[in-house]
């Protein structure tokens, strides 16, 4: 879904609210049930139901308790990540946290919360440095360059930097945001900015690599070529790996969240595939260190 699609009238529907909504309605087709009856048994108007399965609205836990009660799931794993998913839901509708100090446009205002929210990112990204990992320096030349059209936006730079800047801070937080990173080897040897710009940003790399929640990998050239290459994608958790995943997909001019089980299942195991044929940890630093030496 889009983001000018998440808007309804005063409503809105959340990446969060429409993946439970979408679990809901899995579990309600399965059941063999309609809206009709699930309402009857919340004594709430059909009308709400499609708006829980819709993602408009926030859904209390004893309404989950009772739909997996009518839907017949009793298994306490199942029930406790959808508990745990309305639980982010119902907070990030209402959170406020530092990108309130922020003008951010566009589908950015969903993830930078959903970021904020996330235990686990994995990230795959075939054209820049992730912007989890990247430099001021990286950002200033990013967006005032060849690539200017695909990478400003509507922000001034400096509080474009800012805002990326206060993102990174979850990769410090305590506790820390999960991160595991797949970079192409193509984006470490085209720099924006040359090499000046090139040597902040790899040694800035090297230095993140050693931090214990961040797993960095390399895609070399020699690895040949897999359908990953045609646009990047971040993979969001908020509980146990897997369970409830969102996805952000990226492409020029265009982005998308893909929330159905199946959909995020094949990103996973999309981005394991790229992971497995990827340099190691330490053979990617050692490309970094070669790297720089190359400078």
């Amino acid at each position: 879904m889009t983001a000018r699609q998440s808007t309804q009238g005063y409503s809105t529907s959340t990446v969060l609210g429409r993946r439970l909504g979408g679990e809901l309605t899995k579990l309600r087709t399965a059941a063999g049930l309609n809206q009709t009856q699930a309402a009857k048994t919340l004594t709430a108007s059909t009308t709400k139901v499609a708006k829980m399965e819709g993602g408009w609205v926030p859904i209390r836990d004893p309404d989950i308790r009772a739909l997996c009660e009518l839907y017949g799931v009793h298994d306490p794993g199942a029930i406790g990540g959808l508990l745990e998913l309305a639980r982010v839901d119902r907070e990030r509708r209402k959170a406020k946290g530092w990108w309130d100090g922020y003008t951010i446009h566009g589908v950015m205002q969903e993830y930078v919360t959903l970021e904020s929210a996330a235990t686990a990112v994995k990230a795959w990204q075939p054209a820049f440095v992730p912007g989890l990992l990247q430099t001021p320096e990286y950002v200033r030349a990013l967006r005032n360059g060849p690539t200017a059209e695909l990478a400003k936006g509507p922000d001034p730079d400096e509080e474009f930097i800012s805002t990326r800047l206060s993102r990174q801070q979850r990769l410090t937080n305590d506790p820390p945001l999960s991160l595991h990173v797949v970079i192409y080897e193509a984006v470490l040897r085209n720099f924006p900015g040359g090499a000046p710009t090139a040597a902040g940003q790899l040694e800035h790399l090297t230095r993140l690599a050693e931090l214990p929640s961040l797993t960095l990998q390399i895609f070399p050239f020699g690895a040949g070529t897999h359908p990953g290459l045609n646009g990047s994608f971040n993979i969001i958790s908020f509980a146990a790996p897997g369970a409830m995943d969102v996805v952000y997909v990226e492409a020029p001019f265009a982005q998308r969240w893909v929330e159905g089980g199946e959909a995020t299942a094949d990103y996973d195991e999309l981005f394991e595939k790229i992971a497995e044929r990827s340099l190691s940890e330490q053979e990617s630093v050692s490309f970094l260190h070669k790297l720089c030496k190359e400078l």
